[in-house]
């Protein structure tokens, strides 16, 4: 049994999970078959995906560490897939060791795993809950025991916006959470676009609505409203990698790959 009480052999398996897809695109081994031969096809038709999963990973690190050094000791991790080592508990933890981290995803399977590698400390919980439903999550139980919303909070949106359609009003998402947090918090967003290699994303989108959830890549411009209320951190929203890089700056050629911008937000 999983912390929120779901069986394994119940679960189903028979279609492709976003969060088992992109393990697989990590290298990670906590995927089916389904969720290979559909990630795959991405690969086929987009091999920058890869770059972008890493990438992306590479931005969350930099961003948590960056927080936990800032004083953030509260982390609210929505739609944080399949465990893939650093996690944010263990970047912000390295950082400051009371940091509280409470992570929330849709897939049970997930669940399973953070049973095994997330719930090792006090100071760390999980939650099954739909992003589409915000004030299910923030009522939630384990995240009301673990997080404390009169202090700041980094609110952790990364990849997982792209798997909000227009229909469900991802804006409006965003907005219901954002008025839960206090002032001094942050948001952490990442989100996948087709600005950069239009003429391929057309198969990955394909194969995403074959999957749990389908995928809606979007524009810059389409992506920076989610900030409404946040004050953007230098640079802004940008490309993953350009976001406070360790190194020097990505050459053109390391970013040509990469078709996730990313940004950090304060909120006044």
């Amino acid at each position: 049994m999983t912390p929120q009480g779901f069986d394994v052999e119940e679960l189903d398996t028979s279609r492709p999970h976003p969060a088992r897809m992109y393990d697989f695109y990590l290298g990670g081994r906590d995927n089916y078959e389904v969720d290979r031969e559909a990630a795959q096809q991405v690969i086929t038709a987009s091999p920058e995906v890869v770059d972008s999963a890493r990438a992306n990973r590479d931005f969350l690190r930099r961003a948590v560490a960056h927080l936990a050094r800032g004083g953030v000791r509260q982390f609210l991790d929505i739609g944080t897939g399949i465990p893939t080592s650093p996690n944010t508990h263990e970047v912000a933890q390295a950082v400051a060791p009371d940091a509280r981290v409470a992570y929330v995803d849709n897939d049970p399977i997930v669940a399973v795993h953070a049973a095994a590698r997330l719930l090792n400390t006090g100071n760390t919980a999980f939650a099954l809950g739909d992003l589409r439903d915000p004030r299910g999550l923030l009522e939630n139980p384990e995240i009301a025991r673990l997080i404390d919303f009169d202090r700041p909070v980094a609110l952790l949106l990364v990849s997982v916006l792209h798997f909000v359609g227009d229909a469900d009003d991802p804006a409006g998402i965003v907005a219901v959470l954002r008025d839960a947090l206090p002032a001094g918090s942050h948001l952490v967003l990442s989100h996948g676009t087709y600005d950069f290699h239009p003429e391929k994303v057309g198969e990955a989108v394909s194969v995403y609505r074959k999957a749990t959830a389908a995928l809606s890549l979007r524009s810059h411009e389409a992506v920076l409203p989610f900030f409404d209320g946040f004050e953007l951190l230098d640079p802004g929203l940008v490309r993953a990698p350009l976001w406070r890089p360790d190194g020097p700056e990505p050459e053109p050629e390391e970013l040509e790959p990469i078709g996730v911008y990313a940004g950090v937000g304060r909120k006044a």
